[in-house]
């Protein structure tokens, strides 16, 4: 599967209903996206624009054929993730309240801790070929 870049009219859609503080934009596999407390509610894949929704927001979107199930790999869907048809985007009023159900569900969740980098060594682990010898 070649890998493509997200076309630059869909950045610009999605910056354009990225919702303000306490949302926060970064990149994620080099597309933007969109966290709250730490969690992803919403980025670009390739020509997808994305949302995590509950399940009942879901199936609303999936039965008026707004949305697809996210699949970053064919047969690999992600749970709680749908893709945005283009009759989604292109009304932006209705993406909007979208994003905004997204950004609600995201930050239900509970809040992403960074664990904590320590600076105990990590153990040696012995080769491969070196574990063969070994017996």
């Amino acid at each position: 599967m070649k890998w493509r870049k997200s076309p630059q009219d869909l950045i610009d859609l999605f910056e354009s209903v990225m919702p303000g503080p306490p949302a926060t934009q970064r990149k994620m596999f080099g597309y933007p996206a969109g966290f709250v407390n730490g969690n992803l509610f919403m980025g670009l894949f390739q020509d997808d624009l994305i949302l995590r929704l509950p399940d009942s927001r879901r199936q609303e979107l999936l039965a008026a054929n707004k949305v697809k199930l996210f699949e970053p790999m064919p047969g690999r869907s992600m749970r709680e993730y749908v893709a945005v048809a283009n009759a989604l985007t292109c009304n932006k009023k209705e993406l909007v309240a979208w994003v905004a159900k997204s950004f609600e569900y995201g930050a239900s969740l509970k809040q992403k801790v960074k664990a904590k980098k320590t600076n105990k060594p990590r153990a040696k682990t012995i080769p491969r070929k070196s574990r063969a010898k070994r017996t």
